[in-house]
């Protein structure tokens, strides 16, 4: 596969997938088993199945397709920059969950090319859901396809996110329903994507991991995730940092920009 067509992503994709799976099945070897795990940076948790994982999904990817790598997981390395494509990956996405016994974790990757996703898997082994994207085409959830929900009315429509945030969005529209956070950033904007939820809002400091595969499937599924003035993500930058962001299917995106533009302060 390593000689393949650059541009062939949809091939790509499926050989990604395969690899993805593996993953998981690898993480689910030591899901609620007690893996060993410790503290990262100042309370970032990590565990022995991240690095086992984040290991496979090396081997496998840049087998796949030779291109830069940026992941959770491994020391940055600056040459990524040069590249034109770069593989995005968290090996696990929502680690406090795994640790927890929880099924709210998803291994994310994504192959990023000029700034921008153009081909996205996502997986939650516990659910044997699996999320694929491709930039221009499709987004999928076990093989069929998925579409943000539609309509701009805030009324009735579920959220899922930080307290604060849906806090500050009920003093708008007292009406919408606050849904359980979903640990996994990645998993929860897969659900945007898939319509189970109608939006959501993300803190500050998430990174190009984090969102590079979940930005791509919300995107093709007819939805916007930007920042809260409205600017699209750039991926692969030497700081792969984000401030807080929204995520909606498009019409419902465009309102919520509008009616928290005087209160960004409220939801960042």
């Amino acid at each position: 596969m390593g000689a393949a067509d650059p541009e062939d992503h949809a091939g790509l994709c499926d050989h990604v997938a395969i690899a993805v799976r593996q993953a998981g099945s690898l993480a689910l070897q030591t899901f609620r088993a007690n893996p060993k795990s410790w503290i990262k940076g100042k309370s970032s948790p990590v565990s022995e199945a991240d690095l086992a994982v984040d290991a496979l999904l090396r081997e496998r990817l840049l087998g796949l397709r030779d291109a830069g790598w940026l992941s959770e997981e491994t020391e940055d390395d600056p040459a990524r920059l040069g590249r034109k494509e770069v593989w995005v990956v968290d090996p696990i996405d929502g680690t406090r969950a795994y640790l927890a016994g929880s099924p709210d974790w998803t291994i994310s990757v994504a192959l990023v090319s000029g700034g921008r996703p153009v081909l996205g898997v996502l997986y939650a082994p516990v659910t044997d859901e699996l999320f694929l994207g491709l930039a221009g085409k499709s987004a999928t959830r076990n093989g069929l396809r998925i579409q943000t929900t539609p309509g701009d009315a805030l009324a009735g429509a579920s959220f899922s996110g930080a307290k604060r945030r849906l806090d500050s969005l009920a003093t708008i529209e007292p009406r919408i329903e606050a849904k359980p956070r979903v640990s996994s950033l990645a998993l929860r904007l897969a659900r945007v994507a898939s319509g189970a939820l109608d939006g959501t809002f993300t803190a500050p400091d998430s990174h190009d991991w984090d969102l590079a595969a979940a930005d791509l499937l919300v995107h093709e599924a007819g939805g916007a995730l930007t920042t809260l003035t409205g600017e699209s993500l750039i991926y692969n930058r030497p700081d792969p940092v984000h401030a807080a962001l929204l995520a909606a299917g498009r019409k419902r995106h465009a309102v919520l920009l509008g009616l928290i533009r005087d209160r960004i302060g409220d939801f960042a």
